[in-house]
C-alpha cells in the first residue's frame, strides 16, 4: 500500500479538509448523549422546563451541523479517492505501454485487464471510504471511551474488557480474509483471460463447432471462482458472528449492571441512558471492523498486484546521453548479429547491407528467423551478438523514440482498432493531411474499396476490423505505414491476403516513393523478386543470397520454391538464360 499512499497524500490538504469536518460532526455528536442526559434528569425528572427550550435547540443545531459537515466530508472523500484511482489508473496504463514486447509475451491480456480495472477499483473502495470509516470509527471508539470513564469508571471498565477479544477475532480475520482475496484476485484474472480469448476468437470457436468446449472450460473456472468465494464466505462466517456475539454482550452487561446502580441510587437514569449512547459508539466501530477488514484486505491484496506489475521494468530502453540524429536516412548494416531467446538460438551470423533506397527481401520457412530480423531493428528485442547499425549508429546507442519514429512497420498479425478507417490509417501520422491521407489509400489501393462505403472513410469498422476481409486489412496496416512516410519501411508477409494484381500494383506504389530503405519479409516470390538482396533463411541462418536471376541460377533453395510457386519449369528456364 506504500504506492498508494504516495497517491493519497499529493491531495493530503484536501483530505486533511474532510478529515476536520469528520472530527467536528464526531465532536458535535459526543453532545448529543449528554443533552439527552439533562432532558432526562433535569427536565423530565427534576421538572426543570427553563432548560428544556435551549437543550432542545442545542440538539436541532448539532443534527443540523452534522448533515451538513457529514456532506462536505463524504465529498471531500469521494473527490480524492476519485483522483487518486484516476492517477492510479493512468499511471498503470503509462507504465504497461513503457514495457518491452518480451513482458507482453508472458502475460495474459484479461490479467492486466483485470489488474486495470477490478484490483483499481478494490483500491477505489479503500479509498473512497474505507479509510475514511477506519479513521472515524477509531476517533469514536477513543472519544466514546474517554466520555464513558467520565461517567462511571468501574462500568467504562467492564464495558472495555470485552475489546481486546474483539480485536483479537477481528485480527484472525483480517489475515484468513486477505489470503482468501490474493486468490479470488488471480482466480479472477484467470477468469476474464478465459472469457476474453473465447469473445476474442468466437468465429473460430462457431468454425469448429467447439461451443461446448468452451462453455465447459469458462464454467470449470467459473466454479474454481465460485468455490473460492464460498471460502471467502465461511471465513467471514466463522468470524463475524463471533464479533457480533461479543458486541451484543457488552451491551447486555451494560444494561444489567447499570440498571442495579440506578435501583441502589448509585447512577441516575440520564447517566445509564447517555452511557449508552456512549456504548453504541464504542459497539458501532467494533461491529464495523469485519467489514472494514473485509475491504482493506481486498485492497491489500489487490495493491500487490498492480506493484507486481509496476515492478517490471523494460528491458530495453534508451541508454544515457542517447544519439539523437536530426535526420536518418535508413542505411541498415547487420554486422554478424545473433539472437538467443531463452536459452534457444533465434538468429546466428546474420549479416548485410541495405544503403538508402535500396530493397532486401527476405524469405525463409516458418520459423527461420525472418520477422525476428525486423524486431531487432525496431529494437523490439535486443540482439545478444554483434551489431545492428543505422546510419552507421549502433541501434542500442540511438534513442529509442528517434529510432521508432524512423522506422515504418506493417505487422505480420494485421491490427486494426474500433475505429473509423480514417483514424486507422492516420494512427500512423495523426497530423497528417487529408490529401497525404488520400495518397496513402490510393498507393496502398485502400481508397478504391472505400469509396464504395457509405461513409467512406468515417465508416466505422469493428473490433480488429471485423466486417473488413483480410486483403481489405492488409491494405489499411499498408496505408498506416506508408502515411507515416518514414526512411526505412519494413513489410512483414503483408501482402499475404492480397491477390497477385492488387499486389503487384502496391509494390509499384511503394517503388515509386523513392530514397525509402525496404526490408520485405514474403513466402511469395512475387513479393520480393524485384529487391536489389534476397536472404533465403533456414534455422535462423543464411543459406543463399542474391539478386532473383543469380539465386535462379543457383539452382537452390530460392529455385525450388519458384519451382513450386509457379509450376513451369519452361518459364523458370527462360528466366535463368
Amino acid at each position: 500500500m506504500k504506492r498508494v499512499a504516495k497517491y493519497f497524500f499529493r491531495y493530503w490538504k484536501i483530505y486533511f479538509l474532510g478529515f476536520m469536518a469528520m472530527m467536528i460532526s464526531l465532536i458535535l455528536d459526543m453532545f448529543n448523549p449528554q443533552l439527552n442526559k439533562i432532558i432526562i434528569d433535569d427536565v423530565i425528572l427534576g421538572g426543570d422546563l427553563s432548560i428544556f427550550k435551549r437543550t432542545l435547540l442545542a440538539l436541532i443545531g448539532i443534527t443540523i451541523s452534522r448533515g451538513i459537515l457529514g456532506y462536505a466530508k463524504e465529498m471531500i472523500f469521494d473527490v480524492v479517492s476519485s483522483k487518486v484511482v484516476v492517477n492510479i489508473r493512468k499511471d498503470l496504463f503509462e507504465h504497461i505501454q513503457s514495457l518491452s514486447f518480451s513482458f507482453f509475451d508472458g502475460i495474459n491480456t484479461g490479467e492486466l485487464m483485470s489488474r486495470i480495472k477490478e484490483d483499481v477499483d478494490n483500491i477505489w473502495k479503500a479509498v473512497g471510504f474505507g479509510i475514511m470509516l477506519f479513521l472515524e470509527q477509531g476517533l469514536y471508539f477513543i472519544v466514546a471511551s474517554i466520555m464513558l470513564f467520565t461517567l462511571n469508571f468501574k462500568l467504562a471498565l467492564i464495558c472495555l474488557a470485552f475489546m481486546p477479544f474483539i480485536g483479537f477475532i477481528a485480527l484472525k480475520l483480517e489475515k484468513k480474509i486477505g489470503e482468501a482475496y490474493e486468490k479470488i484476485s488471480d482466480q479472477g484474472a484467470v477468469l476474464n483471460t478465459t472469457a476474453q480469448e473465447n469473445i476474442a476468437g468466437v468465429r473460430l470457436v462457431k468454425a469448429f463447432g467447439r461451443e461446448r468446449y468452451e462453455i465447459e472450460k469458462f464454467l470449470k473456472e467459473n466454479e474454481k471462482n465460485f468455490n473460492l468465494n464460498l471460502e471467502q464466505a465461511s471465513i467471514w462466517g466463522k468470524y463475524n458472528p463471533r464479533i457480533e456475539f461479543l458486541s451484543n454482550l457488552v451491551i447486555v452487561a451494560v444494561t444489567t449492571i447499570g440498571g442495579f446502580l440506578v435501583i441502589k441510587e448509585d447512577m441516575s437514569i440520564g447517566t445509564l441512558v447517555a452511557f449508552s449512547n456512549y456504548i453504541f459508539m464504542l459497539i458501532w466501530p467494533m461491529r464495523m471492523l469485519g467489514w472494514l477488514t473485509n475491504i482493506l484486505a481486498q485492497a491489500m491484496a489487490s495493491s500487490k498486484k498492480l506493484e507486481k506489475i509496476f515492478k517490471e521494468k523494460p528491458k530495453i530502453t534508451s541508454p544515457k546521453n542517447a544519439i539523437k540524429p536530426k535526420k536518418i536516412k535508413g542505411h541498415i548494416v547487420f554486422d554478424k548479429v545473433g539472437l538467443e531467446l531463452n536459452e534457444t538460438k533465434i538468429l546466428e551470423d546474420i549479416s548485410f547491407e541495405a544503403k538508402p533506397g535500396q530493397t532486401i527481401g527476405i524469405m525463409g520457412s516458418t520459423g527461420s528467423g525472418k520477422s525476428s530480423i525486423i524486431n531487432l531493428i525496431g529494437r523490439y528485442y535486443d540482439s545478444t551478438k554483434g551489431r545492428i547499425l543505422v546510419d552507421g549508429i549502433d541501434v542500442k546507442n540511438m534513442d529509442l523514440k528517434t529510432l521508432r519514429k524512423n522506422l515504418s512497420v506493417v505487422m505480420q498479425d494485421t491490427f486494426l482498432f474500433s475505429d473509423t478507417i480514417e483514424e486507422n490509417i492516420k494512427f500512423g501520422n495523426m497530423e497528417a493531411t487529408n490529401e497525404e491521407l488520400i495518397e496513402a489509400a490510393k498507393d496502398s489501393d485502400v481508397h478504391s474499396f472505400v469509396l464504395k462505403m457509405p461513409e467512406g472513410y468515417k465508416t466505422v469498422i469493428g473490433e480488429r476490423g471485423l466486417g473488413l476481409s483480410g486483403g481489405q486489412k492488409q491494405r489499411i496496416s499498408i496505408a498506416r505505414a506508408l502515411i507515416k512516410n518514414s526512411p526505412i519501411l519494413i513489410l512483414d508477409d503483408a501482402t499475404s491476403a492480397l491477390d497477385m494484381e492488387t499486389e503487384y500494383q502496391i509494390q509499384k506504389a511503394i517503388e515509386r516513393r523513392k530514397g525509402i530503405t525496404k526490408i520485405i519479409i514474403a513466402h511469395r516470390i512475387s513479393a520480393v523478386k524485384n529487391a536489389d538482396e534476397i536472404l533465403i533463411l533456414e534455422g535462423g541462418k543464411i543459406v543463399e543470397r542474391g539478386n532473383h536471376k543469380t539465386l535462379l541460377k543457383k539452382k537452390g533453395r530460392y529455385y525450388d520454391i519458384y519451382c513450386q510457386q509457379f509450376k513451369g519449369f519452361k518459364s523458370v528456364k527462360e528466366e535463368v538464360i
